[in-house]
Order: structure tokens, then sequence, then C-alpha cells
């Protein structure tokens, strides 16, 4: 991807949260048409789909499926599957299909209906059966119980604590508190995290992410088409891309993650370094994912997250704004889709957008997005567009 030749130039949200009455297909779509009219386009100006496989209900082709339930034929149709990562996976796509004259005007878009589109015993099942074959699901973990592992690790490490660790849901709800498409806005202390159900040690209920329906999309171009947009361009600046394992017995740490080499790559790109981010947007999947995440990407010194953390670095009126729309812990999760809102939400950053929680003098922003166990990791760097 070179440095400012694709922007972003139209997003939208569906309805988010417990929704019945819409399948993962129809959040989808309505996402993608929502997209296109922002950017002042239709549904037919798209010649570029980029989507994500439902997790709920799975197709075979989704991104072809999409374009004929929308009733498109566009000429180039993908569809990625990495995990949380999909989602700034899929967006280098986009842009390296732009840039190769494979597509002029590419969406990317993402919807599942995990919260109620999953029985108990359905969320349970995919919970466990992620672990190697041999070496992990014998044992039947669950997808905490591997976090929990990486949060022993960094605890023991480090001595990082749980009081620490909490810290990521109070910032995260103190950010949900503004935004009124959060999925749960009210406010919590270090006390109440650690009053919360222990669900894998150390983590509690409110060390993990909440479960979601819901979708989003993104409109993509070249730079220079940006300027007959009905929008302002969000210019891509950097990427990297980093994958270290897949199974969690097989990382070579339990506390340095991918996200070190990603970031570098990103920050390479973009020609500047974490000094110069003026909001971080990074996957809170657990409060231990976002620990680590802010020490590997220059944020802070490995070792240092708890503290940094706990000093209030992250929350408004903090050092380094982080997860401004509430992240994964508060505003939604709905799988794959997840890290997408993260997009959308530097979208309205960048246009002042963002009502109460709005950032002043926003020129940088770096999201970061996993995939499995801290497994697969891809960063990116937005920028103004001129």
């Amino acid at each position: 991807m070179k440095s400012r030749s694709v922007s972003i130039v139209g997003m939208a949200e569906t309805q988010l949260g417990v929704i019945k009455d819409r399948s993962p297909m129809e959040l989808g779509a309505t996402a993608v048409v929502g997209a296109c009219a922002d950017a002042g386009l239709s549904v037919g100006d798209i010649d570029g789909l980029i989507t994500s496989n439902s997790l709920v209900a799975p197709l075979m082709y989704h991104a072809e499926a999409t374009a004929e339930y929308l009733g498109i034929t566009p000429r180039h149709c993908l569809s990625v599957a990495t995990g949380g990562g999909t989602t700034f996976t899929a967006i280098h796509h986009a842009a390296m299909a732009i840039e190769a004259g494979l597509a002029d005007t590419v969406v990317v878009a993402m919807a599942d209906s995990m919260r109620s589109g999953l029985s108990r015993e359905q969320a349970l099942r995919v919970q466990a059966s992620s672990g190697h074959p041999v070496y992990e699901r014998p044992y039947c973990p669950t997808v905490p119980a591997y976090y929990a592992l990486i949060a022993r690790a960094h605890m023991d490490a480090y001595g990082t604590t749980e009081e620490q660790l909490a810290e990521a849901m109070v910032s995260s709800r103190a950010w949900a508190a503004n935004n009124p498409t959060s999925q749960y806005r009210d406010l919590v202390s270090v006390a109440d995290v650690l009053a919360s159900p222990l669900i894998a040690d150390p983590l509690r209920l409110l060390d993990c992410s909440i479960v979601s329906d819901g979708g989003a999309a993104l409109v993509l171009t070249r730079t220079e088409r940006a300027a007959d947009m009905a929008q302002p361009a969000v210019e891509l600046l950097g990427y990297g891309e980093a994958h270290h394992y897949e199974h969690i017995s097989q990382a070579p740490s339990l506390t340095t993650s991918a996200a070190a080499e990603s970031g570098r790559m990103a920050y390479a790109q973009a020609g500047l370094g974490p000094e110069k981010i003026d909001i971080a947007q990074l996957y809170d999947c657990f409060s231990i994912a976002l620990l680590i995440q802010l020490e590997d990407l220059g944020f802070c010194a490995k070792g240092e997250g708890g503290a940094f953390l706990q000093s209030g670095a992250t929350r408004p009126d903090g050092a380094l704004p982080v997860n401004t729309h509430g992240g994964m812990l508060s505003h939604c999760h709905p799988g794959n889709p997840g890290a997408l809102f993260a997009v959308t939400e530097a979208v309205k950053q960048f246009r002042g957008e963002a009502g109460e929680r709005q950032q002043t003098d926003v020129n940088h922003i770096l999201l970061h997005a996993q995939g499995g166990i801290m497994s697969s990791h891809s960063s990116l760097i937005l920028g103004r567009g001129h």
C-alpha cells in the first residue's frame, strides 16, 4: 500500500446489541447501502466487494452471495478470514486491489449476529473449538482460559495486578458513557470489575468483551478521486501485518505479541512514530490484550502496561485517548466485524462527528486488531485527508 494513495470516503454502522429481526446478511447489506449513501454513491457504483463470513450463518462464497443479495456484479470479490484481525486485512486487500486496477470503488463490509444467533450451547462449543486438536482441546480450555494464561504470564513476569487489568474496563466505560450507540454505558469502578464473577483466573466477567449483533461498512477509493465524494477523505498512511502462530501452545512468547512487528511496519510506512499518534483504537477483546498492545505498539515500555493503564492515560482527558467509542469491552463485539467499529469511530473523529467524545487536532490515528489468541496481527495508521 503506497502512502496516501487510497482513502476511506464513506462509512455506515447498523443498529447494535440484540437484533432478532434481521439476519447477518441483512445487517451487512444495510451497512453497504448506508456507506455508499454516506459517500454520495449508489450501490451500483461498487466494483469491488470484500466481506468476512458470518459465524452464525456461514456461506460458501460469502462476498459473491452478498453481491447477489445486493443485486450487483462487482469485478472484484473476496472473502477474508483472519479472525479479529480480518477487518484491517480486508482494508489492506481493498487498497491493493485499487492500486492494482482490479477495482475503483471497493466496499469492505462485515456483520454477524453473535448475540441473538447462537444458543448458549452453541456459544460454548465455539469457545472450546479453537484449540490445537492434540495439545490443547483434550484439556477443554475456552477462549477466556487462553487469555487468562497470557494474563498470568504477564503478572508473573512484570508484577501486573488485577487492579491494573481492571482499568481497561474502567477506561472503556468512561468513553462509552459518551457514545449513544454503545451497548453498555454505565460507569464502572475498579472495585466493580474485581467484584464481577471469575471467568478464568485471573480474568473476571468485566475483563471480557461483550457479545453483540451488528455490522458496518466502509467505502474506499483512490485519494485523487476522493475530492468528488460527499465526505472528506480519510487517508490510509501505513499498514503492517504479522503472524507468529495459530495455537497458543506454539507461541514463542506469552507476553510479547506480533503487534510489535506489525506496528513497526505501519509506523515505517507512515513515516512517524507512536509519539505522533493522537488516538489509538486497539482490540480489547480482553483487558490483557489491550495492555499488551499498548506495550508492543510503543505507547509504554514492556512490563509497564499495567502502570500506564492505572495512570488514567487512556481515559477521556488522558495522554493517549484509547477506544474513544468504548471498544469491545463496552461498545460492541459482533465477532469478526468488531474491529470495523474502531475504523468507523476513527472516521467520525476525523470528520468532527464524535459528539461529546470528540478530540481536537486529530491528525493521526493508529488502529490495531488481532485474531485468534494474540496470534494474527494487523496495524493500520489513518490520517486526515487533504
